[in-house]
């Protein structure tokens, strides 16, 4: 009789997989946190909104001339702020672009590293699965044996054997 084998229990020998967005954090510096905080700012309807009443505010006030002219038309100090905001925040949005990348290489590897260890999982699975299907073979390659022995024919008891097909209860 040929002893029946089953593969070993399958082991995690593998590091924890971590949250990237934790990771992504740790590894930030002052400078980073700060060009992300800009570009979250920057990047939405409230700036925008706040920015173009200031600015609405700002022309009303030196067209119309309720106090001092501080700008007059063509608004070449409004300008100047402008282009100063825009020559720093532009650097800034496209720093926190370059985070985002750096993030996104970070979720990249961590996916892969987690399919390596679901292939690994189910390269396991389909090992202890083949290693059934071969004791299910050899079990039913015995009793068929035994039953021959016994002088019991397979064919009278469909349910013993798999290839029959099912022919219903028999009747007396």
């Amino acid at each position: 009789m040929r002893a029946l084998h089953f593969p070993k229990p399958f082991k995690h020998e593998h590091a924890e997989i971590r949250n990237v967005n934790e990771i992504y954090l740790e590894r930030l510096t002052f400078g980073q946190r700060a060009a992300n905080w800009v570009a979250k700012t920057v990047g939405c309807w409230r700036f925008i909104i706040v920015q173009t009443l200031i600015l609405s505010v700002w022309v009303a006030l030196n067209i119309t001339a309720f106090i001092r002219h501080w700008d007059p038309y063509p608004f070449i100090l409004m300008n100047l702020l402008l282009s100063l905001q825009a020559a720093y925040t532009a650097p800034m949005i496209m720093m926190s672009q370059n985070q985002q990348a750096v993030k996104d290489r970070l979720e990249a590897h961590n996916d892969y590293i987690v399919n390596q260890k679901a292939e690994e999982k189910i390269r396991a699975v389909l090992n202890h699965l083949t290693a059934q299907d071969e004791a299910l073979a050899l079990i039913h390659k015995m009793l068929t044996e035994t039953h021959t022995k016994m002088g019991i024919n397979p064919s009278d008891y469909p349910s013993l054997n798999p290839t029959a097909e099912s022919q219903g209860p028999a009747v007396d």
